[in-house]
């Protein structure tokens, strides 16, 4: 397995052509999921699509958190954190006696765009300080 000299090389390694293609349809299927979970809609779609907006909207956000982790554990690990948000927002809302389909998928959508958020905000700002100590010392 290869090593990476910095966080720099492994942000700036090529991704593969697909990925935008896939990164795609798993937005569109996800984001049907939580449409048909949120409308209420009645289709034989609308549980497996909202699972999976379920697993991939979390891991998603997770996974953008855990830039700096080894590309083959990132997946692994957004994944389990993914299943262990859900079951802590379910199990919240069931203690609460809150739950409902409807509302576990924005908890959980509302979550997810949480975490993004903070990860992208932590980029951000990692980007910023650099750009100021390169100015600095340069």
């Amino acid at each position: 397995m290869r090593e990476y000299d910095s966080e720099h090389e492994r942000e700036e390694r090529p991704a593969p052509a697909s990925l935008p293609l896939v990164a795609g349809a798993m937005l569109g299927i996800g984001g049907v999921g939580a449409v048909l979970a949120f409308a209420d809609i009645a289709s034989s779609l609308r549980a497996p699509f909202t699972l999976f907006f379920l697993v991939v909207a979390p891991a998603s956000a997770i996974a953008a958190a855990l830039r700096g982790v080894d590309p083959l554990s990132r997946p692994v690990l957004a994944v389990a954190g993914a299943v262990a948000l859900d079951l802590a927002v379910a199990h919240v809302m069931l203690a609460l006696q809150t739950w409902s389909a409807r509302g576990g998928v924005v908890v959980v959508g509302l979550l997810s765009l949480l975490l993004f958020l903070v990860a992208c905000a932590r980029r951000l700002r990692r980007h910023v300080v650099a750009g100021r100590a390169a100015r600095a010392h340069g």
